[in-house]
């Protein structure tokens, strides 16, 4: 099932972002300047929506992979890298969480 997943709910640490990430680095520019909503409607005819598994966020998925693509890193090392490396949880919307490494793998 495809739903709108983005709606996080904000972390009280997310002032941190600001501090942390400089305002021209190149995933802070991709982020705020590209509009990533037509994922969700490239991929909503490509998922079921009758079983009652969540999917994970295509949008999140679609940046993964975007990531992938700009530093030429496997799936390991970008998984590892998303949960170090504040300008790529900045990127993918993550307070706390990275996905496993078995998502990709499936």
């Amino acid at each position: 099932m495809l739903a709108q997943q983005q709606n996080l709910p904000l972390s009280s640490y997310s002032e941190l972002y600001d501090l942390i990430i400089p305002q021209d680095n190149i995933l802070r520019w991709l982020n705020d300047l590209i509009d990533f909503s037509f994922v969700y409607e490239e991929l909503s005819s490509k998922y079921c929506y009758t079983n009652r598994r969540n999917a994970e966020s295509p949008i999140r998925m679609f940046k993964y992979l975007l990531l992938k693509a700009i530093y030429n890193v496997s799936d390991v090392d970008l998984v590892e890298r998303s949960r170090m490396d504040m300008s790529f949880k900045y990127l993918l919307d993550l307070i706390d969480f990275a996905f496993g490494k078995v998502l990709f793998i499936r």
